[in-house]
Protein backbone atom coordinates (compact mmCIF):
# COMPACT_ATOMS: atom_id res chain seq x y z
CA UNK A 1 0.00 0.00 0.00
CA UNK A 2 1.42 3.36 -1.00
CA UNK A 3 1.21 6.42 1.21
CA UNK A 4 -0.13 9.84 0.32
CA UNK A 5 2.53 12.04 -1.21
CA UNK A 6 4.11 15.03 0.47
CA UNK A 7 6.39 17.72 -0.95
CA UNK A 8 9.59 16.05 0.27
CA UNK A 9 8.83 12.77 -1.49
CA UNK A 10 7.91 14.61 -4.69
CA UNK A 11 11.23 16.46 -4.57
CA UNK A 12 13.01 13.14 -4.03
CA UNK A 13 11.17 11.69 -7.05
CA UNK A 14 12.43 14.61 -9.15
CA UNK A 15 16.01 14.16 -7.89
CA UNK A 16 15.99 10.45 -8.69
CA UNK A 17 14.40 10.94 -12.11
CA UNK A 18 17.13 13.46 -12.86
CA UNK A 19 19.75 10.78 -12.24
CA UNK A 20 18.34 8.43 -14.90
CA UNK A 21 20.23 7.92 -18.15
CA UNK A 22 18.85 9.66 -21.20
CA UNK A 23 18.86 12.88 -23.13
CA UNK A 24 16.71 14.78 -20.66
CA UNK A 25 13.99 17.23 -21.55
CA UNK A 26 11.02 18.48 -19.59
CA UNK A 27 8.70 16.90 -17.06
CA UNK A 28 5.50 18.73 -16.14
CA UNK A 29 3.90 18.25 -12.73
CA UNK A 30 0.21 18.88 -12.37
CA UNK A 31 -2.65 18.61 -9.90
CA UNK A 32 -1.84 17.83 -6.30
CA UNK A 33 1.89 17.77 -6.97
CA UNK A 34 1.76 21.44 -7.97
CA UNK A 35 -0.41 22.25 -4.95
CA UNK A 36 2.15 20.66 -2.61
CA UNK A 37 5.20 22.30 -4.14
CA UNK A 38 3.58 25.75 -4.25
CA UNK A 39 2.38 25.26 -0.70
CA UNK A 40 -1.38 25.31 -0.40
CA UNK A 41 -1.76 21.59 0.33
CA UNK A 42 0.27 19.22 2.49
CA UNK A 43 -0.58 15.91 0.80
CA UNK A 44 -1.97 14.42 -2.39
CA UNK A 45 -2.95 10.91 -3.40
CA UNK A 46 -1.25 10.84 -6.80
CA UNK A 47 1.74 12.50 -8.39
CA UNK A 48 0.48 13.39 -11.86
CA UNK A 49 3.06 14.19 -14.46
CA UNK A 50 3.52 14.55 -18.18
CA UNK A 51 6.77 13.58 -19.85
CA UNK A 52 8.13 15.78 -22.60
CA UNK A 53 11.52 14.18 -22.26
CA UNK A 54 13.43 11.06 -23.21
CA UNK A 55 10.51 8.99 -21.94
CA UNK A 56 11.80 5.42 -22.14
CA UNK A 57 14.36 5.59 -19.29
CA UNK A 58 11.98 7.71 -17.18
CA UNK A 59 9.08 5.33 -17.66
CA UNK A 60 11.28 2.41 -16.62
CA UNK A 61 12.53 4.34 -13.59
CA UNK A 62 9.02 5.34 -12.49
CA UNK A 63 8.09 1.68 -12.09
CA UNK A 64 10.80 1.24 -9.44
CA UNK A 65 10.63 4.72 -7.91
CA UNK A 66 6.93 4.59 -7.16
CA UNK A 67 7.61 1.47 -5.07
CA UNK A 68 10.79 2.78 -3.43
CA UNK A 69 9.17 6.09 -2.50
CA UNK A 70 5.71 4.59 -1.87
CA UNK A 71 4.09 7.03 -4.33
CA UNK A 72 1.20 6.69 -6.72
CA UNK A 73 2.54 8.10 -9.98
CA UNK A 74 0.21 8.69 -12.91
CA UNK A 75 0.88 9.95 -16.40
CA UNK A 76 -1.80 12.61 -16.72
CA UNK A 77 -2.16 16.22 -17.72
CA UNK A 78 -4.99 18.69 -18.27
CA UNK A 79 -4.83 17.93 -22.02
CA UNK A 80 -6.16 14.44 -21.22
CA UNK A 81 -9.41 16.06 -20.06
CA UNK A 82 -9.82 19.35 -21.95
CA UNK A 83 -8.41 20.72 -25.22
CA UNK A 84 -4.79 21.85 -25.02
CA UNK A 85 -4.58 25.56 -24.25
CA UNK A 86 -2.60 27.67 -26.70
CA UNK A 87 0.70 28.78 -25.19
CA UNK A 88 0.58 26.35 -22.27
CA UNK A 89 4.29 25.51 -22.51
CA UNK A 90 5.30 29.16 -22.30
CA UNK A 91 3.07 29.69 -19.25
CA UNK A 92 4.33 26.57 -17.46
CA UNK A 93 6.42 27.64 -14.47
CA UNK A 94 9.91 26.32 -13.91
CA UNK A 95 10.43 24.38 -10.67
CA UNK A 96 13.98 23.02 -10.80
CA UNK A 97 16.57 21.26 -12.91
CA UNK A 98 17.72 17.80 -11.86
CA UNK A 99 20.45 16.36 -14.06
CA UNK A 100 19.38 16.85 -17.66
CA UNK A 101 15.67 17.24 -16.78
CA UNK A 102 13.84 20.51 -16.28
CA UNK A 103 10.76 20.21 -14.07
CA UNK A 104 7.82 22.57 -14.53
CA UNK A 105 4.37 23.13 -13.13
CA UNK A 106 2.02 22.45 -16.02
CA UNK A 107 0.32 25.72 -17.01
CA UNK A 108 -1.87 26.78 -14.08
CA UNK A 109 -4.60 28.04 -16.43
CA UNK A 110 -4.90 24.59 -17.99
CA UNK A 111 -4.85 23.01 -14.54
CA UNK A 112 -7.59 25.35 -13.32
CA UNK A 113 -9.86 24.74 -16.31
CA UNK A 114 -9.43 20.97 -16.09
CA UNK A 115 -10.20 21.09 -12.35
CA UNK A 116 -13.32 23.18 -12.97
CA UNK A 117 -14.50 20.67 -15.55
CA UNK A 118 -14.04 17.84 -13.03
CA UNK A 119 -15.78 19.87 -10.36
CA UNK A 120 -14.78 18.01 -7.19
CA UNK A 121 -14.67 20.09 -4.00
CA UNK A 122 -10.88 19.69 -3.70
CA UNK A 123 -10.47 20.75 -7.33
CA UNK A 124 -12.55 23.89 -6.84
CA UNK A 125 -10.62 24.73 -3.67
CA UNK A 126 -7.40 24.36 -5.70
CA UNK A 127 -8.75 26.78 -8.32
CA UNK A 128 -9.61 29.30 -5.60
CA UNK A 129 -6.03 29.00 -4.29
CA UNK A 130 -4.59 29.51 -7.78
CA UNK A 131 -6.62 32.70 -8.11
CA UNK A 132 -5.78 33.90 -4.58
CA UNK A 133 -2.06 33.31 -5.23
CA UNK A 134 -2.32 35.10 -8.58
CA UNK A 135 -1.23 32.00 -10.50
CA UNK A 136 -4.45 32.38 -12.48
CA UNK A 137 -6.18 35.64 -13.33
CA UNK A 138 -9.91 35.29 -14.04
CA UNK A 139 -10.10 37.47 -17.19
CA UNK A 140 -7.22 35.55 -18.80
CA UNK A 141 -8.75 32.23 -17.74
CA UNK A 142 -12.02 33.21 -19.45
CA UNK A 143 -10.15 34.30 -22.58
CA UNK A 144 -8.29 30.98 -22.73
CA UNK A 145 -11.50 29.03 -22.15
CA UNK A 146 -13.08 30.85 -25.08
CA UNK A 147 -10.10 29.86 -27.24
CA UNK A 148 -10.66 26.13 -26.55
CA UNK A 149 -14.47 26.22 -26.44
CA UNK A 150 -14.87 25.47 -30.18
CA UNK A 151 -12.82 22.27 -29.69
CA UNK A 152 -14.82 20.87 -26.77
CA UNK A 153 -16.68 18.56 -29.18
CA UNK A 154 -13.46 16.51 -29.33
CA UNK A 155 -14.08 15.55 -25.68
CA UNK A 156 -17.46 13.82 -25.75
CA UNK A 157 -17.61 13.45 -21.95
CA UNK A 158 -17.78 17.25 -21.63
CA UNK A 159 -21.13 18.98 -21.81
CA UNK A 160 -19.97 22.29 -23.31
CA UNK A 161 -22.81 24.53 -22.02
CA UNK A 162 -22.46 23.10 -18.51
CA UNK A 163 -18.67 23.51 -18.61
CA UNK A 164 -19.08 27.16 -19.67
CA UNK A 165 -21.43 27.82 -16.76
CA UNK A 166 -18.97 26.24 -14.30
CA UNK A 167 -16.08 28.32 -15.70
CA UNK A 168 -18.14 31.52 -15.52
CA UNK A 169 -19.16 30.74 -11.93
CA UNK A 170 -15.57 29.97 -10.89
CA UNK A 171 -14.21 33.20 -12.35
CA UNK A 172 -17.11 35.52 -11.60
CA UNK A 173 -15.31 38.12 -9.56
CA UNK A 174 -16.40 41.71 -9.19
CA UNK A 175 -13.91 43.97 -10.90
CA UNK A 176 -12.03 41.15 -12.63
Amino acid sequence: MRRVADADRIRELMRRLGRQPGRGGRVYLTGGASALLVGWRETTIDVDLMLDADAEPLLRAIVDLKEALELNVELASPADFIPELPGWRERSRFITREGPIDFFHYDFYAQALAKIERGHATDLADVAEMVARRLVRPPEAMRLFERIEPDLYRYPAIDAPSFRRKVEAAFDEPGS
